[in-house]
């Protein structure tokens, strides 16, 4: 582009310091970043597309469609409100297909792994036995490998099973939830059907009533966060090990002078998981040596950088809304590539510089990178032969700019494993004392975090939304670029607890844990699924997921997956908030996903705009979720004299004294 960068211009609204850094460099002065294209679209966001009423399914229209208005509805007679349903449950439906195809291959892998193939190994042999066990396998006198075998074959029939049997996974929900999902109709079966299924309800001609379209949307979502996300989250653990706590760093400050600096962008941690493998192999590092650098410096980009991260420590340089940034900083000899939030743009800012974008995935090319097939049966030496290519660049890297103060310690890998022995210790792991926490009030309730950041949201509403919630005793939950995001302002480490109202901050400081957990990457919410599910599986809380005090928000999503994510877990019984949803040009509609889906599912969306206001919806429904628990009183502190304590063997000291409960 003959567009040129004078200082910072074009950077009102950021808010990442190391980004402005970045932009106000010589080095970049060239570079254009979707910050400059928002500015130079000069223009709002479709009316119509984005409140959900634009139909483009035949080639009739398209039809722009207004609410109320006769003349105004599509050729072939849609209504807003079928029209929004259409194009809501198609948003689910690309987002299932992304999340299943990335499993897919996680499975196929897993299988491979199982077989003895490859340099992966079968690590978590606990949570093997988990799996077993959800499979019905049975393991007497088998070795791990054949029990892996076993689960990774049933588990890839799942994808494209024929039968009306229901996905595997679906039998982890509380019972409550899995009578309701079936009396409604809404069990998913093979996840690829479901998605097909879906395409072919939102063809023109179809199904016209839009209350039946969201609960084949439904159906399909639940295939998404019940079948194929947790499937990729369970199989990835046990292959290439379960998070544990650990201390790591991110930003762009993770980037390297003295070394070659390799950004791995994407989300299948396959292909991430070999080049951590391989940039330790003798033969790289000799390269690398050779050329006058330390050695291969891994750094991770959206979600693959998640993955690698909470297993392995290894820093994460940027999230979605950065991922040109990394770039721009000079210093990158290669970002690699495989699918998944990867912005077209990347080739163009690389173009500046001696980077090569790669791609490795056939699904995936970008015009003008170099496509190295990564190949499966062979991953290491696929990944050398993308190593190499990144090494033989460091010697045409000129000037750089490495904004060296904006690193931050992170603690990360907060697994539903981990959270259970955590509270309960390795042996007597349980959800009992989060469970009571939240009784006694020291914990309001817990909010989950999730998904991407935008170029249309200023880039601290995370912050502003987390740092709201937790000073109000509500405990978080992060995955994704979201948590990356809170990552960089200090919110995941032990030491942000002193920002945290009293009780959550008492609970944080007595296990050492930060207040803000980072659970993992987009895939990695089906981990909140099965963590909600031991909550009601422990007791006290109620019976179903729906009666937790539990809530979510993708508040600056970016991607259809984020919609898929909601949607199941609003199916699931839970109330997720956005900051704008396509569904508001129909008002009977949006009516319906707010207070319809909270009278089928006692799960419901909402919107708001206001990060503090959003932060206190959320609240609200926490408190509201307490109240029909009955633990919303506080209990007073009662000091017994000695009359009391004898009383206390009739139970009439007690009731007298008022203690009916766990106290604050």
């Amino acid at each position: 582009m003959a567009i040129s960068r004078k200082g910072c211009e074009g950077c009102d609204g950021i808010t990442i310091p190391s980004t402005k850094e970045v932009l106000q460099q010589d080095i970049a002065k060239n570079v254009i970043t979707a910050y400059d294209r928002v500015k130079m679209r000069g223009m709002e966001a479709c009316m119509f597309g984005s409140t959900g009423t634009c139909c483009r399914n035949c080639n009739m229209g398209p039809c722009q469609i207004i609410d109320g208005v006769d003349e105004m509805i599509g050729i072939c007679g849609a209504t807003a409100e079928t029209v929004a349903a259409r194009n809501y449950a198609r948003t689910i439906a690309a987002g299932t297909a992304a999340h299943t195809d990335h499993a897919r291959e996680m499975v196929k892998g897993f299988i491979e792994t199982a077989k003895g193939h490859g340099p992966h190994e079968i690590k978590d042999v606990a949570k093997l036995m988990t799996m077993a066990e959800v499979f019905k396998i049975d393991t007497e006198g088998k070795d791990k490998n054949q029990i892996a075998l076993e689960i990774g074959e049933k588990a890839l029939a799942d994808f494209g099973s024929q039968d009306d049997n229901p996905v595997t996974m679906l039998s982890r929900a509380p019972k409550k939830r899995q009578e309701l999902w079936k009396r409604l109709g809404v069990e998913p079966r093979g996840v690829d059907r479901e998605v097909v299924e879906m395409m072919h309800r939102t063809h023109m001609g179809v199904d016209q009533d839009y209350k039946n379209i969201m609960l084949q949307a439904s159906r399909c979502a639940l295939g998404d966060g019940w079948g194929s996300s947790m499937l990729s989250t369970e199989l990835t653990d046990i292959m290439f090990g379960t998070p544990k706590p650990i201390r790591a760093i991110v930003d762009l400050a993770c980037l390297r002078k003295d070394s070659v600096n390799v950004a791995v962008h994407g989300h299948e941690p396959l292909l991430a998981e070999a080049l951590c493998l391989a940039a330790n192999d003798e033969e790289i590092i000799k390269a690398a040596n050779k050329v006058g650098a330390k050695g291969v410096n891994l750094v991770g980009v959206c979600c693959t950088g998640n993955e690698i991260l909470m297993r392995r420590g290894i820093p994460v340089a940027a999230g979605f809304i950065q991922q040109e940034m990394a770039l721009a900083t000079g210093a990158v000899e290669a970002m690699v590539v495989d699918v998944q939030c990867i912005m077209q743009s990347v080739q163009e800012v690389a173009d500046n510089f001696h980077t090569d974008i790669i791609t490795t995935n056939y699904r995936a090319k970008i015009d003008g990178a170099t496509h190295i097939q990564f190949e499966e049966e062979t991953p290491i030496e696929s990944a050398k032969e993308i190593l190499k290519k990144a090494i033989g660049n460091f010697k045409k890297r000129g000037d750089c700019f490495i904004p060296d103060e904006t690193k931050q310690d992170v603690v990360v890998g907060f697994s539903h494993e981990t959270i259970n022995n955590m509270l309960g210790g390795t042996f007597r792991s349980s959800y009992r004392p989060l469970n009571d926490n939240i009784i006694n009030g020291r914990i309001r309730g817990v909010a989950a975090i999730v998904g991407c950041d935008n170029y249309k949201m200023p880039d601290n509403h995370h912050e502003i939304i987390a740092r709201e919630l937790i000073k109000n005793d509500v405990l978080v939950l992060a995955t994704g670029c979201a948590a990356t995001g809170l990552g960089r302002v200090g919110l995941l480490t032990p030491e942000a607890a002193s920002e945290a109202g009293p009780g959550l901050r008492e609970v944080c400081e007595t296990v050492g844990m930060p207040p803000v957990l980072h659970c993992g990457s987009c895939v990695d919410n089906s981990r909140l699924l099965v963590a909600t599910s031991a909550m009601v599986a422990e007791g006290g809380l109620g019976d179903d997921i729906s009666d937790l005090p539990v809530v979510g928000t993708a508040p600056a999503w970016m991607s259809e997956k984020a919609v898929a994510i909601g949607q199941y877990f609003v199916a699931s019984g839970t109330y997720v908030i956005f900051q704008n949803l396509p569904l508001t040009g129909s008002k009977k509609f949006q009516k319906f996903m707010f207070d319809g889906m909270d009278e089928i599912y006692g799960g419901r969306w909402d919107i708001e705009e206001d990060p503090v206001k959003l932060a206190h919806k959320m609240i609200a429904r926490i408190d509201e979720r307490r109240a029909a628990l009955g633990i919303d009183k506080q209990r007073e502190r009662v000091l017994f004299d000695m009359e009391m304590r004898r009383d206390l063997g009739t139970g009439s000291g007690l009731k007298d004294a008022g203690c009916h409960g766990p106290e604050k």
